[in-house]
């Protein structure tokens, strides 16, 4: 009878251990989905009010220092307006890209060229001149980068920091599969052991070397494990890389493991 007492309180306890963790999990997801929706709305937010300012500023700027005395004035100001505004709402994508911009100064040039008095130099030198303070805000909110400045960038690089920081660490598949679970939720050593396989010191081997390297963290000595924003954006880096440059690949064939996939 005492026996089977205990072995009873045995099974309560770990079920009640294991609805914890499942209680524990479903706190920290939603945790992450409510912290993610706030962010979302802080980006929306901070877009609109960047992109409202400028907007004002074209008017302002447009009706300030174009030709006053041009029977054209209202019909040309209304095509630069259009031209500069659908170029500033490139910011609510977060990224901005040379063919855009290229395309807005190729514009503003065959508008140029096609310019028939000579009072039209002080309009355009005006658009011009809200343009290119348009793409240094972008340049500033780290949006766009033109090639010249992504050249410099890769000539900056270093090649020893970049092996050993990058590409080392992420150049093994077991370490692929840990920071694809991390991706969307923390885990504990437990549960990323379950989902990825891996055991004991192995397990313990792949996640040193993502930590040191600052590709995920440790919340404390025996805590959850989590994805950094260096980890993540490296991870983010060559799942579109894979996909730019295999775009047919079906989905399936990214996730080298179905428990990862599953998660």
């Amino acid at each position: 009878m005492k026996d089977d007492m205990q072995s009873e309180l045995v099974a309560i306890r770990s079920k009640l251990s294991e609805m914890h963790e499942d209680l524990k999990r479903f706190i920290e997801r939603s945790n992450q989905q409510h912290l993610e929706s706030i962010l979302k709305g802080c980006r929306s937010d901070f877009s609109n009010a960047i992109i409202g300012y400028a907007t004002n500023e074209i008017e302002q700027g447009l009706e300030r220092n174009m030709e006053k005395n041009c029977h054209m004035r209202e019909a040309c100001r209304s095509l630069f307006s259009d031209l500069l505004k659908r170029n500033i709402e490139q910011i609510r994508d977060g990224k901005v890209s040379e063919e855009s911009i290229s395309k807005a100064r190729s514009k503003l040039k065959g508008l140029r060229e096609n310019a028939r008095y000579d009072q039209c130099v002080r309009c355009f030198s005006e658009t011009s001149r809200i343009l290119d303070k348009q793409v240094d805000l972008m340049h500033s909110l780290n949006i766009y980068r033109d090639k010249g400045e992504s050249n410099e960038i890769i000539l900056a690089l270093s090649e020893e920091r970049i092996v050993d920081e990058m590409i080392e660490p992420l150049s093994n598949k077991q370490r692929i599969q840990i920071m694809k679970v991390l991706s969307s939720e923390t885990k504990t050593f437990s549960a990323l052991s379950s989902l990825t396989g891996l055991r004991g010191g192995n397990l313990l081997f792949h996640l040193q070397k993502l930590l040191d390297c600052g590709m995920i963290l440790q919340r404390n000595e025996r805590g959850d494990y989590m994805i950094t924003e260096k980890g993540y954006k490296a991870l983010r880096g060559l799942a579109e890389t894979y996909m730019g440059l295999n775009p047919k690949k079906p989905s399936a064939e990214i996730n080298e493991s179905p428990k990862v996939a599953n998660a």
